[in-house]
């Protein structure tokens, strides 16, 4: 009680004014001080861990998200369910047989298929990259294993991952050249030995599935020096099943006093992948929604704040099925924004069109300033895979972009644990978006009348 009378106290000394900027200056100084992103990712972390779609953690996963939005004080928390059909690892192996025995550290690839029980051995062809391998000729590959090769360029933003992902689902070239199985140079910037998963697409009618698995960094460049050499064999075994099953998104409001002028979209996607215990992909998302709406909650403000916890972001579905149960309330969106690139630092504000120029928007650049984020004019693209298909639809989108120079290192690994989060980063990215929502859900700015 004595956190929300701090906040109600310097709220009313503030101007009465909607999108009143020394409000947001004031919710950014009380979140780099608070605790709440922290105590929530450090309680989903510990106790679900990893809870990939269609696992029994996440049915534990959705049970704490209902109990946590209740417990810190949202309204009207919800449970949608959607049909998923779920892809799930078994055990999983591989080893260079020749000519220098080796044990690999692999990865299945999500959507992918297994091999037979007693696996496939088969040499193996190199391809530096992706490109290398599109022209290569139809008959390169019959009866081998293809290993595409190709780094990972870091940069701050996504760039360097929104390039190199592309190597992950290139499966069915490798099929259509005649391989057997499809190996991938994890789509990482660390040289740890640690394999990064990632999700297919999903086969097309026509297409013949083959297996494939990502490959850690080391054992990915070790096989190229030996094949090098020469001709190299390798054993691998790689199980999985797929099944019909049900999926959930859980979410909560932050009412707001004036329901008319719409309703704010934020969050992050509850499941992970299987091999860490999902803290900054996207454990961190929520904890840092979640916390930030939580500030906003104890100030006047108009529109009502949404955090959703999209159910199946990692191997899909999450996106479609929040358009499919909310369609006919698209118009009531005013905005929407998704949290899935870490914990690390906000450097830049992305708004739709025309919002920077608006007189109660404006001043948030130098609300944001003193944390370092820049307000970037060029409107965002997307605002994270989850609002894809809502955003497609007509929700405007805005992205608080985060530095992105480490999160490669760890994303889809085992090493995405707490571990690797900066708890004042994390109150950070708190404070930007606390900021940014108190002069959204006030603003009188149309964000779907946005400039051209």
């Amino acid at each position: 009680m004595r956190f929300r009378a701090a906040i109600l106290g310097f709220c009313l000394a503030a101007s009465a004014a909607w999108a009143d900027p020394q409000k947001a200056a004031q919710l950014r100084d009380a979140a780099l001080a608070d605790g709440t992103a922290w105590s929530v990712l450090e309680s989903l972390t510990t106790e679900i861990g990893p809870r990939p779609a269609g696992g029994p953690a996440a049915a534990r996963a959705r049970d704490w998200g209902v109990a946590k939005l209740t417990a810190l004080g949202f309204a009207n928390v919800q449970v949608e369910a959607f049909p998923k059909k779920a892809w799930l690892r078994d055990a999983e192996a591989g080893e260079v047989v020749s000519p220098f025995p080796h044990k690999l550290a692999l990865l299945g690839l999500g959507n992918g298929i297994p091999t037979p029980p007693e696996g496939i051995t088969a040499q193996v062809v190199v391809f530096d990259t992706l490109e290398a391998l599109k022209a290569a000729p139809s008959s390169c590959c019959t009866g081998k294993i293809v290993l595409v090769n190709q780094p990972m360029t870091r940069t701050q933003s996504a760039d360097g991952y929104a390039n190199a992902v592309r190597a992950r689902s290139a499966a069915p070239l490798a099929s259509a050249r005649g391989a057997v199985a499809y190996l991938v140079r994890s789509i990482s910037t660390s040289t740890a030995r640690s394999p990064h998963t990632g999700a297919m697409q999903p086969w097309k009618a026509g297409e013949r599935a083959i297996p494939a698995a990502a490959l850690g960094v080391p054992d990915a460049d070790l096989i190229a020096h030996m094949a090098a050499r020469e001709p190299v064999t390798i054993h691998l075994s790689l199980q999985s099943d797929v099944s019909d099953t049900t999926a959930w998104t859980v979410s909560g409001d932050i009412p707001g006093s004036e329901p008319k002028t719409g309703t704010i979209v934020i969050g992050g996607h509850l499941d992970s992948w299987d091999s860490g215990t999902g803290a900054i992909d996207d454990g961190a998302g929520i904890a840092i929604t979640v916390a930030a709406a939580r500030l906003v909650a104890a100030t006047p403000h108009r529109r009502t704040i949404r955090v959703v916890m999209w159910g199946s972001e990692e191997t899909g579905g999450s996106g479609a099925a929040y358009l499919a149960a909310h369609k006919n309330e698209l118009g009531a969106i005013a905005i929407a924004g998704e949290s899935d690139v870490g914990a690390d630092n906000v450097y830049g504000l992305q708004l739709p069109a025309g919002a920077w120029d608006a007189a109660d928007i404006a001043p948030l650049e130098a609300v944001l300033a003193p944390l370092k984020i820049m307000a970037r004019r060029t409107p965002p693209e997307d605002g994270g895979a989850d609002l894809e298909d809502i955003h497609g639809a007509g929700v405007p989108v805005f992205a608080l972009n985060q530095d992105a120079s480490r999160y490669f290192d760890y994303h889809h690994s085992q090493d995405d644990t707490l571990a690797i989060v900066d708890p004042g980063q994390l109150r950070q990215n708190v404070a930007a978006w606390a900021a940014t929502l108190s002069i959204l859900a006030d603003t009188s700015f149309d964000f779907r009348k946005t400039k051209k």
